[in-house]
């Protein structure tokens, strides 16, 4: 049976349910709330399985327009970009570089789990790099880029196939796994929950730049700052599609996705603007459009999933992928939270890591969203873990992927 095709509208619409169907769940299931489950991640699970159930009882397929969806995810990393004062660059400072060491340690840790149980069941080595930092810390879009390159450089057969599902794994696993490890850190040492109140700072004209650590906070914004800050989001996207296309185009070998231009000229926009031109950039705005982005984005990708496709793939991924989950967790517990100075900081981080190190930056940030809506504000987390998870990370991961496909191809 023919997919049913779903436009930019009816997609929209979908999305849209399924953050409002994430919310009340999140709200009147005590187990969601306890472990900090990202809202568009609960609700974007249970549109997969009645997806999975429909294909599985009529062969009813959908669809989602994926433009949005990609859409979406630029104007969130464009908004990281936008939200990057230099000024505020520097507060990143040792942390900064002491959690990009981290996690670029852990890439290479994680693909050498990959390769030597690859090797244990008789699979090709360069699978386990596959389902290591190409899908996991690459997400959807290194996963397809370098799945076509093992496919037809290399001879790995369904590399394209494996990388989309070994990436939709780790999209899931990353948003489940991040809130309980810190949430577990957390009761640990002995923090309790903040009592719920009604953050309204922003009707009474007082920011403080707490970009995207507070996402339901009330803000006030006016007509002619909305249209101002789509218009830098604009010129953000069309930055990145020019500089995308132009690179793929003449310089094939140098792979960046098309989200780090994005975000790259997001931070160059607004310093200029501010730095040269004394221009009053609205973070009030930026931040609204930034974390709606992000939720409608998650919410897609995940009710996007064909959860038959992980049903129904072969063990040695399996094998692989969980113990991938298992590696991050214990990474995550015992070298990430204890080497960031094992404070609240560094358990937030852990939560990050978690969901960038499976899934993505926008998974890690609904984690962190998720903790620090129940226990309080992170700064630090939410400087170090966007400019790591979305920019710095690609090109380490990169540049540790090309010498490993060297030696093991």
């Amino acid at each position: 049976m023919e997919p049913i095709i779903l436009n930019g509208y009816y997609t929209l619409i979908a999305a849209t349910l399924v953050l409002l169907l994430g919310r009340i769940l999140v709200k009147n299931i005590k187990f969601l709330r306890d472990f900090n489950i990202p809202e568009p991640v609960s609700g974007g699970l249970i549109a997969a399985a009645i997806i999975t159930t429909l294909y599985y009882t009529a062969g009813i397929t959908f669809q989602f327009e994926s433009a949005l969806q990609t859409t979406f995810m630029l104007i969130f990393f464009s908004s990281i970009g936008l939200s990057a004062d230099f000024s505020r660059l520097k507060q990143g400072g040792f942390p900064l570089v002491a959690f990009l060491i981290i996690v670029s340690i852990f890439i290479v840790l994680q693909n050498f789990v990959g390769i030597g149980l690859a090797t244990l069941m008789g699979q090709n080595p360069l699978v386990g790099l596959l389902t290591g930092s190409i899908t996991l810390t690459g997400g959807h879009g290194t996963g397809a880029a370098y799945g076509k390159t093992l496919s037809e450089q290399f001879g790995v057969q369904g590399a394209v196939e494996m990388a989309m599902v070994s990436a939709t794994y780790g999209l899931v696993a990353g948003g489940l796994v991040g809130g309980p490890v810190a949430r577990h850190l957390l009761n640990k040492m002995g923090h309790k929950p903040l009592a719920d109140e009604v953050d309204s700072g922003d009707l009474k004209g007082e920011y403080d730049n707490q970009t995207f650590e507070k996402s339901a906070r009330m803000r006030l914004i006016t007509a002619e700052s909305a249209i101002e800050t789509m218009a830098l989001f604009a010129a953000c996207l069309a930055f990145s599609s020019f500089a995308y296309g132009y690179m793929t185009e003449h310089f094939p070998n140098f792979k960046l996705p098309q989200f780090v231009w994005a975000l790259g000229f997001g931070v160059l926009l607004r310093n200029a603007l501010t730095g040269m031109f004394k221009f009053d950039m609205f973070d009030r705005a930026i931040d609204v459009f930034g974390n709606a982005s992000l939720s409608l984005f998650l919410a897609i990708a995940l009710m996007s999933m064909k959860l038959w496709q992980l049903a129904g793939m072969a063990g040695p991924l399996l094998v692989i992928l969980l113990a991938q989950t298992a590696a991050m967790i214990l990474y995550a517990y015992f070298v990430t939270f204890r080497f960031m100075g094992k404070d609240y900081d560094a358990a937030i981080l852990t939560a990050g890591h978690c969901g960038f190190g499976l899934g993505a930056t926008p998974t890690a940030v609904a984690n962190m969203q998720s903790v620090t809506g129940t226990f309080g504000p992170s700064h630090k987390a939410f400087l170090i873990v966007p400019l790591v998870g979305a920019f710095f990370i690609d090109l380490v991961n990169a540049a540790i992927l090309d010498r490993m496909m060297a030696f093991f191809g």
